[in-house]
């Protein structure tokens, strides 16, 4: 029986990091990873990933939906989170029609995401609600 060994490797080509300090940072971190052009059309969750010192390791696409919905795979997103070896970790998806209200289906994600993150000792430091130009904090809303 021949069974192939599990390799696990981590590399980054940051060599300079950049460091979140508030929620206008990550949603200009965020915004400029963007594509500007299907913001207002179609629904995108993405993950900012961070280390120890918050800082930015990375963004992961985590996924993309139609006009008014995204599905999102939280174990695809905690083992993206593992294999970078990531401390904290910021939520982010936009709503194309402009408004920045979160849905109920929003805030359950969140609060599933936040209770798979305490098993794995990952931080979920915030979940915005991106648009063109504006965001929404959860975490300076009390949502979270």
């Amino acid at each position: 029986m021949n069974i192939a060994e599990v390799k696990v490797s981590y590399t980054t080509n940051n060599t300079e990091k950049f460091r979140v300090t508030n929620s206008k940072t990550s949603y200009d971190v965020l915004l400029a990873c963007w594509n500007k052009n299907t913001l207002e059309l179609q629904e995108e969750f993405k993950v900012l990933l961070l280390n120890r010192n918050n800082q930015v390791l990375g963004i992961y696409p985590l996924s993309k939906g139609g006009t008014a919905s995204s599905i999102v795979d939280i174990k695809l997103l905690f083992s993206v989170a593992l294999k970078c070896n990531a401390h904290g970790i910021i939520l982010a998806h936009n709503h194309p029609s402009g408004n920045l209200t979160p849905s109920e289906a929003d805030k359950r994600l969140t609060n599933k995401i936040i209770e798979a993150s305490k098993i794995l000792d990952i931080v979920i430091l915030d979940h915005l609600i991106v648009t063109k130009s504006d965001f929404l904090s959860f975490a300076d809303n009390g949502l979270m």
